[in-house]
């Protein structure tokens, strides 16, 4: 008479276990598959960067194309987050966003950048002023040339620099007010004194700030 009994728990025991079993099954698959179509797989010590053909807007929701973000301009090199088949899910300059897969091309990658980064700093901070100095302008003049690294190793600015080279001269500024209009990004830098104004990406103006 147990026997009888035994038999079809044992059978009622076995059926959540064949459930529970085909519902990891399920999500393993599932997981599989969004593997598989993600085309762009970042490893937590890895950087993946993209350079644009041409400009792009950066959409805050690749679902919503009237949320742009900045104009970003042709060369510029973004931070590839991830993607799919039309978006690259990029950061550029703080802004973290969407633009078309199809006006970048992926550069190589780089491991352990911020493990690198960080014996560049410490290195950095034990060298003398004067060596530092050496280094920024070696730095400008591989990056511009010898005339143009005097220029803005000495903190000057002028009409038509870029936003790069602003900071590159200056430094990050204070507070960045950004407006867009159609095709046309304009911004104001404020630093500390003074204010200066860009039209896509180009430096036209620049005035005391007001107290």
């Amino acid at each position: 008479m147990k026997k009888i009994f035994i038999v079809p728990l044992i059978v009622i025991c076995a059926i959540p276990l064949n459930a529970h079993a085909n519902k990891i099954d399920q999500l393993q698959a599932l997981e599989q598959k969004q593997s598989v179509n993600q085309n762009i797989t970042v490893n937590q010590d890895t950087v993946v960067t993209a350079t644009l053909k041409s400009a792009s807007r950066l959409f805050a929701d690749k679902n919503d194309l009237t949320s742009v973000i900045v104009i970003i301009p042709a060369d510029s090199i973004v931070e590839v987050l991830d993607s799919d088949s039309t978006y690259l899910h990029v950061v550029y300059q703080d802004n973290e966003g969407f633009i078309f897969k199809r006006q970048a091309i992926i550069n190589s990658q780089v491991t352990d950048v911020n493990q690198n980064t960080q014996f560049q700093n410490a290195d950095q901070n034990s060298q003398p002023v004067q060596e530092q100095q050496q280094s920024r302008f070696s730095y400008l003049g591989n990056k511009y040339g010898s005339n143009m690294a005097a220029r803005l190793n000495a903190g000057k600015i002028w009409k038509g620099m870029t936003a790069e080279m602003v900071s590159d001269s200056w430094g990050t500024a204070d507070k960045i007010n950004r407006i867009i209009s159609g095709n046309v990004v304009k911004e104001e830098w404020i630093y500390r004194t003074t204010w200066l104004y860009f039209e896509n990406n180009t430096l036209l103006e620049w005035g005391p700030v007001r107290k």
